[in-house]
């Protein structure tokens, strides 16, 4: 068959255009293109036909078709949905280009202005399902015929640049190179429109262009006029990104990607790449596209001590500057962290070339992230208005380990076009901000789980891509203020100053109300008279009466008799922290003797705020009352049991004695010795710290609740991965600190000498005691051990299983697992079923620049599927499923990863969160103390002030035990992960081939995963039980 570049000289200028691999090439071979056809680019969608109309041969057909079915969908109204409205994009990244397609698609007339001239990131993005569907709809597989065909759904901003800038060149959007967007040029009198203030010298068809739409997606250094920006900021977190040749040998194919590893769920890696290379990183990342990609997040201590760092500097920009970085340095940090991830295996990395031609490694600042407060404004002079909307960098920073950016992306650019299609169907200017401001509430919390499941029903109207929508979430009258007449004076919007987590709720608001409260929860009790808030509560029985309100189970007022005040205080602070879940901020003797009365109005403020709702009863209040944590009260039990499991582990090293820290005042720090503020204080062991002086001992990370212990025998703090561990265990013993017991939801923690009577409830478990024997050695059979480690303890229950697939493949699936397990107790058979499939695939018919959908399976049959390809080697004989299979499996890696960094991230965000409430709370009490002769409304404003405080911190606090508690599921399924295959490793060996050792060592991790299994029970159990309360207390509500 003769080539169509042979008949028609259009056909090689088309399939130059279609392979360019540079920016440069795509313009020159599409200006050739329209050249020869004797069209002018930047033509609009009537450009598009004519191309269409004139390269109809098999080449070209396959690519129409895709656009076809695209511009073909209703909402489009065959590209007469805009026609009269005039559109400038700025920038273009993917979010600039994809809306700038999607306008086009709609009839506008779109132009587009790049300050580059060259497209060079080679940096690496994530792609959700739905991102990866919506390129192949636009034809990714014939620009870029690797599009997504590793392991991990990805593309290089470049690549994803190069083929969204032929698709808009091929739809008609005029595109202008080299010209840098500096502001608006309001209309200067009636009847004219707006314009673009361009650099350096635009052409006069560009400087003379009026529009009536600006869709900014500039990057987030460039936000237009008008838009407020609030900052979302963490701790420092310095990340590094490297780019390596990719030469695409057969060694470098075989080197498997990662997902994404974390230190809040694997810290041994971590310690393993830190002893090996003296490398600490938070997390690392690898993807193999055009390039090696690395990202990975490193802590400042490390890049200093490596001479990464010149001189450590307070001020980000100084410190990650380019006089401050040495460059040889950066570049054999980002080698050696790479080498060691992938064990060595791609050989020698070299790197790749940056747009300067030095090295593509760079180290960058994301401890604070941008995020618009409003996605869209109109503006109005002379009576011409302009519709501004914001996408990609400029409208939300995403944070990099969370993969989100490109994803969220473009649904803003499919929000924004949506919003222009409202405008020129002439709804009113409110009407068209509000929808807008209604999905960019939904932006930050959509994700593959939570948005529509069918992808493929994707589309321009937000109904097709958000479930549960609401377009009037955002009224009209709520964004009057972003809609400005510049001849009048703008309204300002309030702006917050930082985000500080989870409402305040229930605050105590004044001493007035708190010490009502407080005489009405300790009315009746004999010998408690309380008339302030300081005096009234010496003796002890005022703190043990609203303790015994709240908790009548706990202690019998009768039981008091004999206690001294510090006996009796000491008393009650240790039942409210451990059974009600309110953590001490003032001593005992600080209370006794009332030398701190800021303290105790704070500690007592914590009690009003958490119980305020719960009716005066006599009966036990529910843990679920509003403002208590269920999850802080957990931890506190985990950390108790965790240095219990410590202490009669280490009894014998430590001779039976522990060095403790010295019991000290309430106002000062255990640590450091300094002065403690109130918002200061973090109590542990029943002494306060200051938080950041309460530091891993060894590598001075913040210690997380759950997540820590204090050694006996030096007294200090670890975290759990450097805790020192003692000389030699018992034999049998395997619980170590990585893997402490949960407590179980009965668990009580009385202190010796008093007790407590309890009904003793049918069917309940008792809680073991100390004095009974150890367990006995488990001997599970051979079945007994499958279901073991086939456990699934947290499947969840909103998942959908997908469709079925369009072949019949679900029951030889099935029958292929039932007859081809080998050591599982199973009949051993061919697995004719999988040769089946694998014939099918390969006799399945299909376009090499096409690409198929991935096969759905139900969803229990692709969860043994997966079980089978990682144990047993007959899988590899299937190259189809077991690929389909390893890319399900890196998936889901990859959202264990999101979720850990989006917990890791929120838990920066609260830590600093928390500094600046202590800061305020630090000048707030200087000031109650230093101004005794201030008025005394003034004093009780600044308590006032202080309380809604302390609320804040609760709240924080309250939420950070939440993350914890998900940290620790985190942790139990990577671990039952790897016990899980070291077990399947041992029993897939023929018994009669296993020694002595090997039993020995089955039985080992055999123990192991029991003690996993019921810890991840017992956190079920607990979560189960909080949900439960949860409920029964909305359900009271509603009665």
């Amino acid at each position: 068959m003769a080539s169509p570049t042979s008949t028609n000289p259009a056909h090689a200028h088309f399939e130059s255009f279609l392979q360019a691999q540079l920016c440069q090439d795509v313009l020159s071979s599409f200006q050739e293109l329209c050249g020869a056809l004797g069209l002018e680019p930047g033509g609009g969608l009537p450009q598009y036909h004519k191309i269409k109309d004139q390269l109809n041969y098999w080449s070209a057909k396959s690519l129409w078709t895709k656009l076809d079915k695209r511009a073909g969908q209703p909402v489009y109204q065959q590209g007469r949905a805009c026609t009269s409205t005039k559109c400038l994009v700025v920038g273009a990244g993917p979010c600039g280009l994809r809306v700038a397609v999607e306008l086009a698609l709609l009839g506008a007339r779109v132009v587009l202005v790049e300050k580059r001239t060259k497209f060079s990131r080679h940096n690496v993005l994530h792609l959700w399902p739905f991102t990866i569907h919506d390129l192949r709809a636009l034809g990714a597989k014939k620009f870029y015929g690797r599009f997504c065909t590793g392991t991990l759904d990805h593309i290089s901003i470049r690549q994803l640049q190069l083929l969204l800038l032929k698709v808009a060149l091929l739809l008609g959007v005029e595109i202008h190179w080299g010209v840098t967007f500096t502001g608006l040029q309001p209309p200067p009198r009636k009847g004219s429109g707006w314009h673009a203030q361009l650099q350096p010298n635009p052409p006069a068809q560009l400087a003379n262009y009026e529009f009536d739409v600006l869709i900014s997606a500039a990057g987030g250094k460039f936000v237009p006029e008008g838009f407020k920006v609030r900052e979302m900021r963490g701790k420092l977190a310095i990340g590094i990104t490297a780019n390596f040749v990719n030469g695409r040998t057969v060694e470098e194919t075989q080197v498997p990607e990662i997902s994404g590893v974390a230190r809040i769920y694997n810290q041994s890696f971590f310690q393993s790449l830190l002893k090996a290379t003296g490398i600490d990183l938070e997390n690392i990342v690898y993807y193999k596209d055009d390039t090696h990609y690395f990202v990975m997040t490193a802590k400042k201590q490390c890049l200093l001590r490596l001479g990464v760092l010149r001189q450590d500097w307070p001020d980000t920009d100084r410190l990650l500057g380019s006089a401050n970085v040495v460059p040889e340095a950066l570049q054999r940090f980002a080698r050696a962290a790479a080498d060691f991830a992938t064990h060595g295996k791609l050989g020698k990395l070299e790197f790749a070339q940056d747009a300067h031609g030095q090295p593509d490694v760079s180290a960058f600042d994301f401890t604070s992230m941008m995020r618009a407060e409003s996605s869209a404004r109109v503006q109005e002079k002379h009576g011409a208005r302009l519709l501004l909307g914001l996408v990609g960098d400029c409208l939300v920073e995403p944070f990099w380990p969370l993969g989100t950016g490109v994803a969220r992306g473009f649904l803003a650019a499919f929000d924004a076009a949506w919003m222009v299609k409202r405008w020129a169907e002439g709804a009113e200017s409110l009407e068209v901000l509000a929808e807008r401001e209604s999905l960019y509430q939904l932006l930050s919390q959509t994700s593959p789980e939570n948005m529509h499941r069918n992808v493929a029903q994707y589309g321009l109207d937000p109904a097709t891509r958000y479930p549960n929508l609401n377009l009037r979430a955002v009224t009209p009258n709520q964004v009057r203020d972003l809609y400005d007449v510049l001849a009048k004076e703008p309204v300002q919007r309030n702006n917050d100053k930082t985000d500080t987590g989870m409402p305040a709720t229930g605050s105590a608001g004044t001493q007035e109300e708190l010490l009502r409260w407080c005489q009405e929860q300790t009315a009746g009790y004999p010998g408690v008279h309380v008339s302030d808030l300081s005096s009234s509560w010496a003796d002890g029985l005022a703190l043990c009466a609203l303790v015994h309100r709240l908790q009548p189970g706990l202690l019998e007022p009768s039981e008091l008799q004999g206690l001294g005040a510090l006996e009796a205080t000491a008393w009650a602070l240790k039942v409210a922290e451990n059974e009600l879940g309110i953590t001490p901020v003032v001593s005992a003797q600080a209370v006794v003797a009332g030398s701190d009365p800021l303290g105790l109005i704070a500690y007592l403020s914590h009690f009003h705020s958490a119980f305020k709702s719960t009716a005066h009863s006599p009966g036990p209040v529910s843990q679920a009352s509003p403002g208590t944590s269920s999850a802080v009260l957990f931890l506190s039990k985990l950390q108790r049991t965790l240095q219990r499991s410590r202490a009669k582990e280490n009894a014998e090293d430590a001779g039976g004695k522990k060095l403790r820290l010295e019991a000290g005042a309430g106002d000062l720090c255990a640590l450091c010795g300094e002065h403690l503020y109130v918002l200061e204080r973090l109590c542990v062991n029943g002494h306060f710290f200051h938080r950041s002086c309460f530091r891993c001992h060894t590598c001075e990370v913040t210690l997380w609740p759950g997540g820590y212990e204090q050694h006996p025998g030096d007294g200090h703090f670890y975290c759990l991965q450097h805790l020192p561990q003692p000389d030699h265990k018992e034999e049998g013993s395997d619980r170590g600190p990585e893997s402490p017991e949960l407590p179980t939801p009965s668990e009580n923690s009385m202190p010796p000498g008093l007790s407590t009577p309890t009904a003793s409830q049918e069917g309940a478990s008792p809680v073991p005691d100390p004095s009974q024997p150890t367990r006995r050695q488990i001997r599970l059979s051979s079945p007994e051990r499958q279901r073991l480690s086939s456990l699934n303890l947290t499947p969840d229950p909103e998942m959908e299983p997908p469709p079925k697939p369009p072949r019949s493949c679900s029951a030889l699936a099935r029958h292929a697992l039932e007859s081809s397990f080998v050591g599982w107790g199973l009949p051993v058979q061919s697995p004719q079923a999988l040769v089946a499939m694998e014939k099918e695939e390969k006799e399945s018919p299909f376009s090499s620049e096409e690409e198929e959908e991935d096969v759905p399976l139900d969803s229990d049959v692709e969860q043994a599927l997966q079980t089978f390809a990682k144990t047993s080697a007959t899988m590899n004989n299937y190259p189809t499923w077991r690929r389909t299979l390893l890319r399900r499996a890196k998936e889901e890696e990859m959202k264990r990863f999101c979720k850990a960094q989006t917990i890791q991230r929120r838990l920066n965000e609260i830590e600093a969160a928390l500094r600046e409430l202590e800061a305020e709370g630090v000048k707030l009490e200087l000031a109650l103390r230093r101004q005794s002769s201030s008025p005394e409304q003034q004093k009780k404003l600044w308590v006032g002030q202080l309380l809604q405080l302390v609320d804040k911190k609760n709240s924080l606090v309250a939420e950070e035990a939440e993350l914890m508690i998900t940290v620790q599921e985190l942790n139990l399924e990577e671990k039952q992960w790897q016990l899980d295959q070291e077990l399947r490793g041992y029993m897939n060996w023929e018994e009669t081939l296993k020694t002595a050792a090997d039993r020995q060592a089955e039985d080992q991790v055999l123990r192991k995963l029991v003690d996993l299994v019921n810890q991840r029970d017992a956190l079920i159990r607990f979560q189960e039980e909080r949900r439960l309360s949860e409920l029964a207390l909305g359900t009271g509500a509603q009665g």
